[in-house]
């Protein structure tokens, strides 16, 4: 169509005239999301679409479906539609089909959905929720260990997970061959054991098992815990600097985090936030200046927000979860509050793919671990997103389930420990690589106002 041509099924508008050309810093327009049927301006691989209304805090929208491919570059400023046609116009002498308005409509519309939304300064409670034993107050900071439990106890819990998306099984299409291969080789792959711990010596081992059997879960956690699962901090300040990107956080609320369950016809904050024993993710700092600006508003008010990126002030993307107990029953509780955080986990890294349209690599790909032990026994899971015609689906996979303490089965104290070690040094560093390549596919203008001071302000080294 000639730019002197009305296009055919719009109604009579005045005919754009060429302006004379604008230099590109007056051209870009900062993104604020409007009523108007806004537009979204971005590279090809960068796909776009319109906001949904924001889901109630607590409530997870429906699965989004995923983008058709935009074949033209715009730019990254959101307008209205009329704007955004015209400017479409006077960069390509055409008018944007209805197929290109729609991919431009849908980025907006994932946009809206992961975007950082605020608290609430209070919720009804509902009885229908699991998680109506807690208090808003409780909610927001650290709960002891026994009070953090108790949802999970709930004898519908893995029900009401289960209603919602995540399943605490494989898929019967299982993992990819590279995760089988990636599991075999975090097992295999020999580590160095550390020395003068409880571990080391063979008759201080048998004595440490003894004395913790039944001991109660601070006692585990205290004595035994980074023997199973090692720190990451601990290991960066030894000298592992591959490990300096990492921050942990340990018994810890995930207070930025948006709680996966949400029970149907439930208006309440509905599910916990995770609060693992120990959990670890991106530090901040792991990311550069352009990187936290395009993840601004997602990540939203540090404080005042919650995120689908965010787990605390300070720690992003997180990917490993470690639950302790006391006694055999207790595992099972472990194993459901590793499934239920790293749902929250996936979804967040799922949220992220989907708008470069990127989401079809997690399918069936092992990106976050969970490690339940208590006293004599682990189990390590591997988590992965299942997506089937834009139906997203959360699983998990058995890597290994061992006893650690003296037993017939051999000497297999540091098994964990080989484990979480290979996950450091093998898997993160191309983790960490793919997801600042993910990154750094956002449209550098969705920065919804905040500007460079805002962005070093919230470096400001607040707490977890």
């Amino acid at each position: 169509m000639r730019p002197s041509e009305e296009p055919q099924g719009l109604s009579p508008q005045p005919r754009p005239v060429q302006p004379s050309p604008t230099p590109p810093v007056q051209r870009r327009r900062s993104l604020r999301l409007q009523s108007a049927h806004p537009i979204q301006r971005t590279p090809d691989s960068v796909q776009q679409a319109k906001t949904p209304k924001s889901p109630p805090e607590g409530e997870v929208s429906p699965t989004l479906r995923p983008l058709e491919p935009f074949p033209k570059r715009v730019r990254t400023s959101v307008q209205t539609l009329s704007e955004g046609r015209v400017d479409y116009w006077r960069e390509t002498g055409v008018w944007p089909t209805e197929e290109q308005e729609a991919t431009m409509d849908r980025f907006r519309e994932l946009v809206g959905h992961a975007r950082a939304r605020k608290r609430s300064p209070s919720r009804k409670r509902s009885n229908a929720s699991l998680a109506s034993e807690t208090t808003p107050s409780q909610i927001m900071s650290s709960m002891s260990r026994n009070q953090k439990c108790v949802p999970y106890r709930h004898p519908l819990f893995q029900r009401q997970l289960k209603e919602c998306g995540s399943f605490m099984d494989d898929h019967e299409l299982g993992i990819t061959a590279e995760s089988e291969k990636l599991c075999q080789q975090l097992l295999k792959e020999l580590q160095p054991a550390p020395q003068h711990t409880l571990f080391s010596d063979d008759d201080l081992f048998k004595k440490t098992c003894k004395r913790i059997k039944s001991e109660n879960e601070t006692k585990v956690v205290r004595d035994i815990s980074q023997l199973i699962v090692p720190s990451a901090e601990i290991l960066a300040d030894n000298g592992a600097k591959h490990l300096t990107i990492l921050r942990e956080t340990t018994n810890a609320c995930w207070t930025n985090s948006i709680p996966f369950i949400n029970p149907p016809g439930s208006d309440s904050r509905s599910g916990p936030r995770p609060q693992p024993d120990f959990g670890l993710g991106f530090d901040r700092d792991a990311f550069n200046r352009e990187q936290l600006q395009k993840l601004q508003p997602f990540l939203g008010d540090l404080i005042a927000d919650f995120s689908f990126f965010a787990a605390t002030y300070q720690m992003y993307f997180p990917f490993l979860t470690s639950e302790v107990k006391c006694g055999d029953g207790g595992l099972d509780v472990a194993d459901r509050q590793n499934a239920y955080t790293q749902s929250v986990i996936l979804r967040g890294l799922h949220s992220l793919f989907q708008l470069v349209g990127q989401e079809n690599e997690l399918h069936r790909e092992i990106n976050g671990f969970s490690i339940s032990h208590n006293d004599e026994s682990v189990r390590i899971w591997g988590h992965y997103t299942v997506i089937d015609k834009g139906d997203v689906k959360f699983y998990r996979h058995l890597i290994s389930k061992f006893i650690f303490a003296p037993s017939g089965e051999g000497d297999q104290r540091w098994k964990a420990y080989q484990f979480v070690k290979n996950v450091y040094d093998l898997w993160l560093p191309k983790h960490f690589e793919r997801l600042c390549s993910v990154i750094d596919m956002l449209p550098a203008d969705l920065n919804f106002d905040v500007s460079e001071q805002d962005v070093a302000s919230s470096r400001s080294g607040l707490s977890q």
